[in-house]
């Protein structure tokens, strides 16, 4: 009948493999250009983590800006490969928290 599993895994020596190979994979892939990168960074953060600073809100903005611009460019700078790295990282959006 109607049966639908939504499963996540990391590889694992206890996880049959075959369950893996024949399932559908869906993969989750960082919007393209700095200004969706941009975009989806902001997306993710709420508005408790925007305000958090009352002391000093703009300078906390501007850090924060900073922080998801520099975010953008890493994950641009991804489709270049290791070029000009001296240790290729797979940076994601995990990273940025």
């Amino acid at each position: 009948e109607e049966y639908r599993l939504w499963l996540t895994s990391m590889p694992s020596s206890t996880f049959p493999v075959p369950v893996l190979q024949n399932g559908i994979k869906i993969t989750n892939e960082p919007p393209k250009g700095l200004r969706a990168n941009l975009g989806r960074t902001f997306q993710d953060i709420n508005e408790d983590v925007f305000e958090s600073c009352p002391s000093k809100p703009k300078e906390f903005k501007t850090l924060l800006f900073g922080l998801s611009f520099f975010h953008a460019v890493i994950l641009e700078r991804r489709k270049f490969g290791p070029i000009g790295w001296n240790i290729p990282y797979e940076w994601m959006d995990s990273d940025f928290q």
